[in-house]
């Protein structure tokens, strides 16, 4: 078990201390889980205005070398080479059963790809990587740097103050840029359903950004808990949870992850055996499910039909505060992924009625081209 002293500190340690963040082990660092303001309007402020997330504990690369892009694609299920300069894309990382090894982010930054990984899987993707990509291109690990993350409808309003070519990024867009003086990569992107950025900073930088950012009556911090609730509310997965090496992209329901010509031509881990399940179809799927009533259904949640056989599992689940009401995702048969399909949530042994949803359970705030 982790102590306090074998966990590693971000660059925002001693300001999230100070702030009074509420301390927790989490992919082996030591990070906020809240702030005294509590997750509920932690979540909440966020929505309505601007919050601020220190996910440093994400793994930075860069990846360099004669044609960065085709050498990754070997690895993810993505259209890499496809991204113009300054586009970003999500992808997975897959084996060759067809199971998600890990999401990702990959940015064209134009010289080189920009890619985040989970905290939790960084070891892992990093040696993937250097391993896959044998001498094609160059596996960078960026362990100097923070990312800070700034989401909601006012974050742009505030990130402008201190970076003001940020206004010109769209959604799945980044840049290299000044903030606050400081060299940064800065992308129009984040995971909880709102408009937002992630700024990748210098470490030694990094807390006086936060600083200033924070110095905005806007921005409040927010931690891990409303992280969870955001992007919960927002569908997206949470690694190790709804997607893993035994879930498949057409599975996860993240089959639009794997363009056309990806689909076609292969050419990445499991690739012949996702082509099956697009053309075969699969035994169950991610859904989104909204339960009745104010109790929440939590991960390993067995999920029933009306005759109470088991037909699935929340791998998700918590209250929404945006919804006002418990929110949750998880697997089903196939038979029973259709939208507003009745089903049961066995907790404690107790047959509790819910309904298949579709996700997002809130409509995104993100910036697209008009």
């Amino acid at each position: 078990m982790a102590t306090t002293q074998s966990l590693e500190r971000t660059p925002l340690h001693d300001l999230h201390c100070r702030l009074g963040g509420k301390m927790v082990a989490f992919a082996g660092y030591d990070m906020p889980v809240q702030y005294p303001a509590g997750v509920l309007k932690e979540h909440l402020h966020t929505r309505a205005s601007a919050g601020l997330f220190d996910v440093s504990h994400m793994g930075q690369v860069r990846i360099t070398g004669k044609d960065p892009a085709a050498a990754l694609e070997s690895l993810v299920v993505g259209d890499l080479t496809g991204l113009a300069p300054g586009e970003m894309r999500y992808t997975l990382f897959t084996n060759e059963a067809g199971g998600i090894l890990d999401d990702l982010m990959v940015t064209n930054a134009g010289d080189h790809l920009f890619v985040v990984v989970n905290a939790a899987c960084k070891a892992q993707d990093i040696a993937l990587m250097q391993e896959g990509l044998d001498g094609r291109a160059t596996v960078e690990p960026l362990p100097e740097r923070a990312l800070i993350a700034v989401q909601g409808p006012r974050a742009a309003a505030a990130v402008d103050k201190l970076a003001p070519d940020s206004a010109g990024l769209y959604f799945l867009q980044g840049a290299a840029m000044t903030v606050d003086g400081a060299d940064c990569f800065v992308t129009r992107s984040g995971y909880t359903g709102e408009d937002g950025f992630e700024i990748s900073a210098p470490a030694e930088r990094a807390e006086t950004i936060a600083a200033k950012l924070l110095d905005n009556p806007d921005v409040a911090p927010v931690g891990l808990g409303a992280r969870d609730s955001l992007r919960l509310e927002a569908g997206l997965c949470l690694y190790g949870h709804d997607i893993d090496e035994t879930t498949s992209p057409v599975e996860a329901a993240l089959l639009w992850t794997i363009a056309k010509r990806r689909r076609e031509e292969g050419g990445f881990p499991g690739a012949e055996v996702i082509r099956a399940q697009i053309e075969n179809g699969v035994a169950r799927k991610r859904v989104g499910l909204l339960p009745e009533g104010k109790a929440p259904a939590r991960e390993g949640t067995e999920i029933a039909d009306s005759e109470e056989r088991i037909i699935g599992a929340v791998t998700s689940g918590g209250f929404g505060p945006s919804v006002g009401g418990p929110v949750a995702m998880g697997y089903v048969e196939t038979a029973f992924a259709k939208a507003d399909t009745a089903v049961n949530l066995m907790v404690r042994g107790t047959a509790r009625p819910a309904a298949v949803a579709r996700m997002p359970f809130v409509t995104p705030g993100y910036r697209r081209p008009e």
